[in-house]
């Protein structure tokens, strides 16, 4: 799936790391992220390690706990979200646009009967279709209706939670190319 995931990164523009398996809200997804440097550095050097305990996020709430967040050392490019159906790839998309934006990967479409790709379309879903040879195609540009929505505490948290998985999961001269 590794490779299914970057070649529809590449078809996107999106240029990053890609953490796959990620759950969120219900749904299984994968994100493209960069690592900012500078500030990964600076919370290295400072004890700010990635906060992606829940507990953490939920004190976040409760200013007196905690008068300072740690800046995020990550930036979310976007969202990748396998599904089979346009129904199913509405509802794993749904909320998740309203953090960055977010792209479908369907398989490509079988003999005559093209997906009906209005709906995904009119949300501002984007849609990779991918043959059995792993060739990904870009069939709708995904839109970034984030601004529209604003930044969230879920949001925050969720990109503790990515730098975390960055940070077990990938070599470090890995991030730096990011």
């Amino acid at each position: 799936m590794q490779p299914l995931l970057h070649h529809a990164a590449s078809a996107l523009g999106w240029r990053g790391i890609v953490v796959p398996d990620v759950a969120v809200l219900g749904h299984q997804v994968s994100a493209v992220v960069r690592v900012r440097a500078d500030v990964h550095d600076w919370r290295t050097a400072n004890g700010w390690p990635p906060q992606a305990d829940p507990s953490w996020f939920r004190s976040w709430f409760e200013p007196a706990a905690h008068d300072r967040l740690p800046v995020p050392a990550v930036e979310l490019v976007g969202v990748l979200v396998g599904e089979s159906t346009v129904d199913r790839a509405l509802q794993s998309c749904g909320t998740l646009m309203t953090l960055a934006p977010c792209s479908v990967v369907l398989p490509a479409p079988q003999g005559d009967r093209p997906w009906p790709l209005i709906e995904l379309d009119y949300y501002g879903i984007g849609v990779v279709a991918v043959d059995e040879a792993g060739a990904a195609e870009l069939v709708v540009p995904p839109e970034d209706r984030s601004t529209e929505f604003g930044p969230s505490l879920f949001g925050r948290w969720l990109l503790e939670v990515l730098y975390d998985r960055v940070l077990r999961e990938v070599p470090a001269h890995a991030r730096v190319n990011s």
